[in-house]
């Protein structure tokens, strides 16, 4: 299951100031950008450990509510299957008409979008995916497709073959670990098939195969694009985000996988026009507190949210709202 990641509102509870341990800082943020392309300091936050929840992100200084705490690019995207003729192959963002920029059977918003994705695009083009395809539509999986955009960026030299290794991976039943070892047959089957050469293809190994779907299983994000303008009061965006009707796509992150989850979170994570990814604030938050998003829908009853949560992300929510069995 991915991340809604949006919220339909935020119950105004108090803040929560919650105490971390001091570990070193071990994620260096990079500088980000302003809509105007000028560059700004680094964001005001730090991954640190916390007690019962791992790694988590930290304000470093005070955060006003409606604040953008940082931009994040994906390391890996990919469209769905109902969007594939509607959004960029790339960035996912949605195609208008005349600005398409086709190629072998796939659009692109723009030909920077075309040219970023030449590399691993020639090598997805020299294997027959129709099995690998219909074995995802058939069980409906969407994972293992980004899997497959994953293996060939590494085998075009774009990512290295432990990129998403940093990511907690999920806990997968044998059922499930039966269904992927599938997926894994056919992929192999694509790329043998091809011709591609043993030491291209050398990391594609069972074991990184299932590695790789149980950290993407937890750590994708579903995007719904909302459209507009970054000039857009974010908020506003955040409750349009959630009468989307389906996903454009989804994408896995680095930085943003590290936010843990509330029910009534005082951090969210938004998509203007593409797959780069906004993270602001929902309410003033202190130097020192936890910053914290919700992977689900916020608006959703305490069991149908704990439900989700243990079967979607193995963990039972014990946030202050749960707590209070709202």
């Amino acid at each position: 299951m991915s991340r809604l990641a949006l919220t339909r509102y935020s119950r105004c509870y108090l803040s929560r100031l919650l105490k971390p341990v001091t570990p070193p800082l071990f994620y260096s943020s990079a500088a980000t950008n302003r809509d105007d392309g000028s560059q700004t300091v680094p964001p005001p936050i730090r991954v640190g450990l916390t007690e019962s929840a791992g790694r988590a992100v930290f304000a470093t200084r005070r955060i006003s509510a409606g604040d953008l705490i940082h931009t994040a690019k994906p390391v890996v995207a990919c469209p769905s299957f109902v969007s594939l003729d509607s959004v960029c192959y790339l960035c996912l963002k949605k195609l208008m008409g005349s600005e398409k920029v086709q190629d072998r059977g796939v659009s692109y918003c723009s030909q920077e979008c075309k040219e970023n994705s030449k590399g691993f695009y020639d090598v997805e083009t020299r294997a027959d995916w129709s099995s690998f395809v219909d074995y995802c539509r058939t069980h409906n999986f969407k994972y293992p497709l980004m899997v497959k955009r994953l293996c060939c960026m590494i085998i075009s030299g774009a990512l290295p073959a432990d990129c998403l290794d940093i990511l907690q991976p999920a806990a997968l039943s044998s059922a499930m670990i039966s269904k992927i070892e599938d997926g894994y047959g056919l992929l192999w089957n694509a790329f043998r098939k091809a011709n591609f050469k043993d030491d291209d293809v050398a990391f594609l190994t069972k074991q990184w195969y299932t590695a790789i779907l149980a950290r993407i299983r937890i750590n994708a994000f579903r995007i719904d694009l909302v459209g507009g303008s970054c000039g857009e009061d974010l908020l506003s965006l955040a409750a349009a985000s959630v009468e989307c009707e389906g996903a454009v796509g989804h994408a896995v992150y680095m930085l943003p996988s590290f936010y843990n989850h509330d029910c009534d979170p005082n951090a969210h994570i938004i998509w203007l026009q593409n797959a780069d990814a906004r993270l602001s604030t929902l309410r003033d938050v202190e130097e020192g507190e936890e910053l914290r998003i919700c992977y689900i829908d916020a608006s959703m009853g305490y069991e149908a949210r704990q439900t989700i949560l243990s079967q979607g992300f193995g963990f039972l929510c014990n946030c202050l709202r749960c707590q209070t069995g709202d």
